[in-house]
């Protein structure tokens, strides 16, 4: 049984539907993307599961639960865990106060959590007191993510990770990606450098115009000539 599966869903912002049909798994312990061009409805996709727009047609289950329509807050608490690619950390907070905010739902202590993700992103660790606004791109992915790890999510959602990073952050973001994946977590990436991240990717899938255009392995996808075309520069 999937981790998490869409089915035909459709839905979207207001009453415009960006998403016409998608359909979509992710199994345990698996690194799946999604890539397309822009406004193919691949951030929307990770919004539905979240509940952050609105599901008009087919289902969204995870763990064998309809969590079709739920609350953001009740997807969370079910540990699924969705680091956006815009404004995703808090700037005025420190570094440490940042990575405290991704425990709010816990009523454990999270200390090993904490010092967990100092040792996958060591360069947070000398500037924890520091406001995460004055970290650069890639340090700021790195909080925003490990945020996300504070809950122990079983799946982790991240919208376009390695946007507009250096190629020395993108390569450090991949690798995190992978050592998160293999605790146990299971991955959904959407990813502009499509490349990169079908090199990581169990599976992929290709969304065009809101629908489901190629899916298969990572290794399938990067081989399948119409994707290369389109979708991988050449």
């Amino acid at each position: 049984m999937s981790l998490l599966a869409l089915e035909d869903v459709r839905g979207g912002y207001g009453e415009v539907d960006v998403l016409n049909g998608v359909s979509l798994t992710v199994g345990e312990g698996e690194i799946v993307v999604v890539i397309g061009p822009n406004g193919a409805g691949k951030s929307t996709a990770m919004k539905a599961v979240t509940g952050l727009v609105n599901v008009r047609g087919g289902r969204i289950v995870f763990a064998g639960e309809d969590i079709t329509g739920a609350r953001t807050d009740a997807v969370a608490r079910r540990r699924v865990c969705y680091v956006p690619q815009e404004k995703n950390v808090f700037p005025s907070l420190t570094v440490e106060e940042n990575l405290e905010m991704g425990a709010y739902l816990r009523r454990d202590d999270f200390g090993r959590e904490l010092a967990a993700v100092f040792d996958l992103f060591p360069p947070l660790k000398d500037k924890r007191r520091q406001p995460a606004g004055s970290l650069s791109g890639g340090q700021r992915q790195m909080v925003a993510m490990g945020r996300a790890l504070m809950l122990q999510p079983r799946l982790l959602l991240l919208d376009e990770p390695t946007a507009g990073l250096s190629p020395k952050f993108r390569e450090m973001i991949f690798e995190r990606i992978q050592a998160i994946n293999r605790t146990g977590v299971s991955v959904l990436l959407v990813e502009q450098n499509a490349r990169e991240a079908l090199g990581i990717a169990a599976r992929g899938y290709v969304l065009v115009m809101g629908r489901n255009r190629h899916e298969g392995s990572g290794a399938l996808l990067l081989a399948d000539r119409e994707v290369a075309t389109m979708f991988l520069g050449g």
